[in-house]
């Protein structure tokens, strides 16, 4: 088969898998597993393959693998059926692929007595579908489908356990805040497309290097990146993301490694001309770089829940990414997607085994089980490379790829043009500072997650048995690019851009040692919030689901729903035990519920809506309402006039009908009279 007929199937296939388990999930369930995991595999065995005969598109002199076919006419500015797969789609394809069989092979354990699996199966061989979508369209339009069919596959799977008020009202957010972000994005398109005269990306790029280029580069780019703020869950649109935890640990793992949250750094680095042809969009990009990646590190070292403290952690690595991308460097963005796909992977699927042993996703809790590392040694080792590969320590891939972005920060800040574009050396600074700021930040949260769950002293945590073989075996395939990917960044740039990832001196020096004492000093609160904890009366966490369920979703179910219940709000509990309030002080309760945004927007935009809403439906039912059934309410009272004159006398009918012969008559006379 030709590569073009290869890179049709790697999306299809997903598709045609998800259309097969919705069909046969309840005639024939044992089809079901077959279903989820054969068809995403072989997707990404085809892309590899598409990869090998690609070779790295045009970053190493080969031609980007364009095709289009036109279905049907569609007006002045036409939409095409079309591929364009450079070095970047290849790789970033391959990841999708990677981490989707990874987590549909993961579920088959996690969620193995679900009786929603097959749904469930399905909508995550779609929402992998739709991503492969994204990364290969070569048309804006037909990357708009897949871009929409994940955020209705994220409504469906943030809200499988829809039993529980969290996971509803989580899948509502997570689709209002993304589709609020999608109409000015849709805005962007559009415009776009008008000014470049096609949907095409090869075409819009061409128009934007061309003498003229775009007439409203700043106002597209704008509009673009509000939706690419929602998608990719970035400040001031992130609030969602956190919240998304309410769903089952595989899909965590999909969205935040490798779909949904990836398409918007994807989107701009595939687009990174029409943002580059405008400053000003490039500093909007940078300084929302830098308050997601500060911010969301300050709220993860506050978080209880272990699913959040890795939720706003995928925030603050997406916005490493969104500030390479704001200093110009698409090559350092996509490194950093690649590598950050697969240890977050690894943290979240490997928190799903924590989860399911602890019976609780408190870390407070955590913190007073003991032997919970020994009852869990696979996720205990995996967990430690991807924390390590989280703070970017060296040699694991997270400090390579963490490096390049830190590096074309630097870059920029000394007045260097990106690729003979001109880059504000404002961006540069403000990423590089925000930059240091967040690694610090982040060995520190990671160090807390570390110490929390498995250096726990207390009760033996309850038994839920074992975990299956397969979960165990997908996180060691994931940890593997964890600790290995980093050695690529020689053979990456001809896959790229052709610039050099090799990380400099001066920022790996800054980014090491600001990790190291993050990690150091929290260590050092730790063991004083330790001795504190020991001689606490009533420790806080001191409860753990003790369920008969075996089934690591079902368990992960029941710690969710009754996480309020059992520890209440965790961000004004009194507990010693936490080195995070020792290090944030009084920053932490404002830390722990996401510095207020949410109560912020409420008050904004939630309570003016429902206010105006009330409003209306007040006038709806006392004017508009009124009106109508006064429009009703006249014909029957004529009606009911009338009916009461049809008597069925005979001598009534004559004496009305000479009573009003006779006015007639009188009426004729006075007419005939008064003309006279």
């Amino acid at each position: 088969m030709t590569t073009t007929t290869l890179a049709v199937l790697v999306p299809l296939l997903p598709f045609l898998g998800a259309v097969a388990g919705l069909l046969l999930g309840r005639t024939a369930p044992g089809f079901v597993r077959p279903l989820a995991v054969l068809p995403t595999l072989a997707a990404l065995v085809l892309a590899v393959t598409v990869a090998v005969q690609q070779g790295g598109g045009g970053g190493n002199r080969t031609a980007a693998l364009d095709a289009h076919t036109e279905l049907t006419p569609t007006g002045s500015v036409p939409i095409e059926l079309a591929l364009h797969i450079d070095g970047f789609a290849a790789l970033v394809a391959i990841l999708v692929g990677l981490v989707a069989t990874c987590v549909q092979l993961y579920s088959t354990g996690y969620l193995r007595d679900d009786p929603r699996y097959p749904s469930y199966a399905a909508l995550v061989s779609l929402f992998t579908s739709a991503m492969l979508l994204v990364v290969y369209s070569g048309d804006l339009m037909v990357l708009l489908v897949g871009w929409e069919v994940m955020g209705i596959c994220s409504y469906f799977l943030v809200g499988h356990y829809w039993e529980t008020p969290e996971a509803r009202a989580a899948s509502l957010k997570a689709f209002l805040v993304t589709k609020l972000g999608d109409v000015p994005f849709l805005i962007g398109l559009f415009a776009l497309a008008t000014d470049a005269g096609s949907f095409r990306i090869t075409t819009i790029l061409g128009k934007v290097a061309s003498e003229g280029g775009l007439d409203h580069p700043t106002l597209i780019a704008l509009l673009l990146l509000a939706g690419v703020a929602g998608k990719s869950a970035q400040f001031p649109l992130h609030t969602w993301l956190p919240d998304a935890m309410a769903g089952p640990t595989p899909v965590s793992a999909l969205i935040h490694a490798a779909t949904m949250v990836a398409a918007g750094v994807y989107f701009v680095a595939r687009l990174l001309p029409v943002f580059t042809a405008s400053q000003t969009a490039l500093i909007v990009l940078a300084v929302m770089a830098a308050v997601t990646m500060a911010g969301s590190a300050l709220a993860a070292l506050a978080q209880d829940d272990i699913k959040r403290v890795l939720a706003y952690s995928t925030i603050g690595q997406l916005g490493y990414m969104t500030g390479a991308l704001a200093v110009g460097d698409r090559g350092a963005a996509v490194f950093h997607l690649l590598s950050h796909g697969a240890f977050k992977a690894v943290l979240f699927l490997a928190a799903g085994v924590i989860i399911h042993a602890a019976g609780t996703n408190s870390l407070a809790a955590m913190s007073r089980m003991d032997n919970l590392r020994a009852r869990v040694p696979d996720a205990f080792w995996t967990m430690t490379v991807a924390l390590l590969a989280l703070a970017a320590i060296p040699p694991f891939s997270g400090f390579f790829s963490k490096e390049a972005v830190l590096g074309a920060a630097e870059h920029t800040a000394t007045g260097h043009e990106a690729g003979g574009v001109a880059i504000p050396a404002a961006s540069g600074w403000i990423v590089l500072v925000a930059g240091l700021v967040t690694a610090l930040l982040t060995a520190a949260y990671g160090t807390r997650l570390w110490l929390l769950a498995f250096n726990g002293r207390g009760a033996q945590a309850p038994d839920h048995g074992r975990q299956p073989l397969v979960m165990n075996i997908v996180l060691w395939v994931l940890a593997i690019p964890s600790l290995t990917f980093g050695l690529v960044t020689v053979v990456l740039p001809d896959w790229f851009d052709g610039r050099s990832l090799t990380p400099t001196l001066t920022t790996s020096v800054l980014g090491t040692g600001f990790a190291l004492v993050g990690g150091l000093v929290t260590y050092a609160a730790w063991r004083h919030t330790t001795a504190m904890a020991a001689r606490a009366a009533v420790p806080i966490g001191a409860v753990a689901i003790d369920s008969e369920q075996g089934d690591g979703g079902l368990v992960e179910a029941e710690a969710i729903a009754t996480h309020t219940p059992a520890y209440g709000d965790i961000a004004s509990a009194p507990d010693p035990a936490d080195p995070g309030r020792l290090l944030l002080g009084p920053l932490h309760r404002h830390a722990a519920v996401g510095f207020h945004l949410d109560a912020l927007y409420a008050t904004l935009f939630v309570r003016p809506v429902r206010a105006a809403a009330a409003l209306v439906g007040f006038l709806d039912r006392a004017v508009v309402e009124t009106y109508v059934r006064g429009a009703a309410e006249t014909p029957k009272a004529l009606g009911w006039a009338v009916r009461r004159a049809q008597t069925g006398n005979v001598q009534t009918y004559l004496s009305a009908l000479l009573a009003g012969t006779v006015v007639l008559v009188v009426a004729v006379v006075l007419v005939a009279t008064a003309g006279a």
